[in-house]
């Protein structure tokens, strides 16, 4: 029970106030001149002031509320590190323990994991802690425990901000002496133009024993093999050129030797992962004669913006024979020179669209593009009549590397081109519209070269399972063959047509290399919540493909076939980084929200960044490991009153608020009573009759 007075006066307070100022006016009068009865006449103004003050006496059944603290469980990424785990549970175990033995109060538990979309990168702890405190009265509020390793990236930049009045308290699983190196990227290109290189700038941070040396090698790799090895100063901001080197995804990693001892290895490099993109196609298209697909070819390459086309026709044909000399015959002079020897290598793609032998190029220029084609160019090779006569380009220098061996036969008969069975597995023509069926919806060619495939993939045939386009690797450079020049029956729309716009796309696209068109690949992207992993090849199995997570653990994958050639597994995508893949050939990375998070990078346990929420708050921090050992120190906790330090040696204090709620109230009116009011008049006679004496 609880008892407290309550006043309901009958008149204005002020007015009240003046009356009693007056009435001790005259009383202080008669006190002064020594009157009879003036003690009585100051008891008599004293009673007639209260009673119209009338005061009442309250009477409150309180129910007592329980102090509500909140425990914030950091479970992110950098927490898996180490024995933190351990520690955390321990940590989060004894800190229960300890409210429970506290009187009247309660615990509210919240845990936090690590964001995996770039919007959520990091631990989000005051973001939890927000939420938590979300249905908690301000005035139950007793105080938070974080249990964390100090990595929190979204700490308010005032205490203010959360609202609420009582100490946050940060107990650290790690330990002061940690050892840690990492990689830090400052500044790198998203996006960047092939054949061309880079600025990525970086730097080298450490701490414990890893700060020891105040310079270390830091290793730059790229995807192609390249590697190189820079001296670096610690903590000193450094810049190197990368090569861009294909379109699609090019990788870059930098990383730093493990010091013994180390925390983890994860953060000891980084992965820069830059978009490569075409600024412009340069292709040189040489048609050996005058033919209805010529203009087809001509008509598909300027249909695209980003492709700048070189196109010579050669028009005389062989039997004109006039002894006029081959320069006198052209209406520009053809700077073979200029395109064969000196500008051979900055074309992307070269195409030899029913070429044959007339001494416009030389043997020795013909030797330029087989050297051409080895160190890295491509070749398309679109034979007709003229790859089976006695002036085919196979009976040149280019032998060397062109797939097919031509019969001389060159066979003349409706058919319908058909994917082969490895043409169901490459990319060039794997799902190619219309081949779906057992007889393509296509329409029907009437012409193909016949020859016998020494090497390549054999992805479309003709009649009778005859070669009719083939790939084919050489050294460092890509050649295909497509042999009949009835293409441009698909472009004319014969028969309804056919998928020629989006084949020679593909095919163009393989010739220079892009890499969603590679036979031989191991993909990953993120598709909500989980990983997609892909594998390309034209073989029949594959192997198991081994993801390297963030935080160091490995799982291993079993690939299932989803069409021919491709086979696919997906993991759950719970760590936000770079994750590695590898299947023992093939190597590849896919990020998952940022492709260098913060709880990847900062993994040492600070005060730093909680230190000024934490102190303005009136709160502290508490060590679960000291300098050197592993051995845990645990806080206990006590209730302190408000006003009071929050924080002592080996203790941590929560806010005893004494909040209740009143389920009943009775008043007491004190002078409107018969009693009262009967003893009011009593004094006031008392007062008459010693005045009268």
């Amino acid at each position: 029970m609880n008892w407290s007075i309550e006043f309901a006066p009958l008149l204005p307070t002020g007015l009240i106030a003046v009356l009693a100022a007056a009435g001790a006016l005259l009383v202080a009068l008669a006190l002064w001149g020594r009157a009879r009865g003036g003690l009585l006449r100051l008891a008599s103004l004293a009673c007639l002031v209260l009673a119209l003050l009338n005061p009442t006496a309250r009477e409150e059944d309180r129910e007592p509320l329980s102090d509500i603290a909140v425990l914030v469980v950091d479970r992110s990424l950098s927490q898996q590190l180490g024995q933190r785990p351990d520690r955390t549970d321990r940590a989060e175990r004894h800190l229960r323990e300890e409210v429970a033995e506290l009187s009247n109060t309660e615990l509210r538990r919240v845990e936090v994991r690590s964001g995996i979309t770039s919007s959520q990168d990091g631990t989000r702890a005051f973001e939890a802690l927000r939420s938590a405190l979300s249905d908690i009265p301000p005035e139950r509020y007793a105080g938070a425990l974080m249990v964390t390793d100090g990595q929190v990236h979204d700490v308010p930049e005032d205490f203010a901000e959360i609202g609420y009045d009582g100490p946050l308290h940060g107990v650290l699983t790690g330990r002061r002496d940690e050892n840690d190196r990492r990689v830090v990227l400052e500044a790198f290109p998203r996006f960047a133009i092939v054949g061309q290189t880079q600025p990525v700038r970086f730097r080298i941070e450490a701490t414990g024993a890893a700060a020891a040396s105040n310079q270390i090698v830091a290793t730059v790799v790229t995807d192609d093999g390249e590697t190189r090895e820079i001296l670096v100063d610690i903590g000193q901001s450094v810049e190197i050129d990368i090569p861009v080197n294909h379109g699609g995804q090019n990788l870059t990693e930098i990383s730093v030797p493990v010091s013994p001892g180390e925390l983890s290895s994860q953060n000891n490099r980084a992965v820069v992962v830059t978009k490569g993109v075409r600024d412009r196609l340069r292709v040189l298209l040489i048609s050996g004669e005058p033919h209805p697909g010529e203009r087809t070819w001509r008509n598909l390459l300027k249909a695209d913006a980003s492709v700048d086309l070189v196109h010579f026709t050669i028009l005389r044909p062989p039997e004109k024979q006039d002894g006029t000399p081959i320069r006198e015959l052209s209406l520009i002079a053809f700077p073979t020179r200029e395109l064969f020897v000196e500008k051979l290598s900055e074309f992307d793609l070269i195409i030899f669209d029913r070429y044959q032998r007339r001494g416009v190029l030389p043997m020795t220029y013909l030797a330029n593009i087989a050297g051409y084609i080895e160190q890295g160019g491509a070749v398309l090779v679109a034979a007709g009549p003229d790859y089976a006569s006695n002036l085919s380009l196979y009976r040149t220098p280019l032998a060397t590397v062109l797939p097919l061996t031509p019969s001389g036969q060159v066979i003349e008969q409706p058919y319908r081109a058909r994917v082969t069975e490895t043409g169901d597995r490459h990319p060039v023509t794997r799902g190619l519209p219309g081949s779906d069926r057992d007889t393509p919806t296509w329409g029907r060619w009437f012409r193909l070269i016949d020859a016998e495939a020494r090497e390549g993939h054999i992805v479309m045939s003709g009649p009778e399972d005859r070669p009719l386009m083939v790939l084919a690797r050489r050294e460092q450079g890509r050649i295909a063959q497509l042999m009949s020049d009835h293409a441009w029956l698909w472009a004319r729309g014969y028969e309804g047509g056919g998928p020629q716009a989006e084949l020679l796309r593909r095919l163009a696209h393989w010739l220079m290399k892009e890499p969603e068109l590679e036979e031989e690949a191991l993909t990953g992207r993120q598709d909500g919540a989980r990983i997609v992993i892909e594998r390309r090849t034209m073989a029949d199995t594959v192997d198991p493909v081994t993801v390297t997570l963030p935080s160091g653990k490995e799982q291993s994958l079993e690939l299932k076939p989803v069409s021919a050639g491709l086979w696919q597994a997906a993991i759950a995508a719970n760590e936000a980084g770079i994750h590695r893949l590898g299947d023992g050939t093939l190597t590849s990375v896919v990020a998952v929200g940022s492709a260098d998070p913060r709880e990847t990078a900062e993994i040492h346990a600070s005060e730093d960044k909680l230190a000024p929420v934490v102190r303005a708050s009136g709160g502290s921090f508490a060590w679960l490991a000291s300098v050197g050992s592993d051995r845990l120190s645990l806080p206990r906790l006590a209730k302190v009153k408000p006003g009071r330090a929050m924080a002592g040696s080996g203790w941590l204090g929560l806010k005893a608020n004494g909040a209740y709620r009143v389920r009943a109230v009775e008043r007491i009116p004190l002078f409107a009573s018969l009693l009262a009011l009967a003893g009011l008049l009593g004094l006031i006679c008392l007062m008459w009759y010693r005045e009268g004496r």
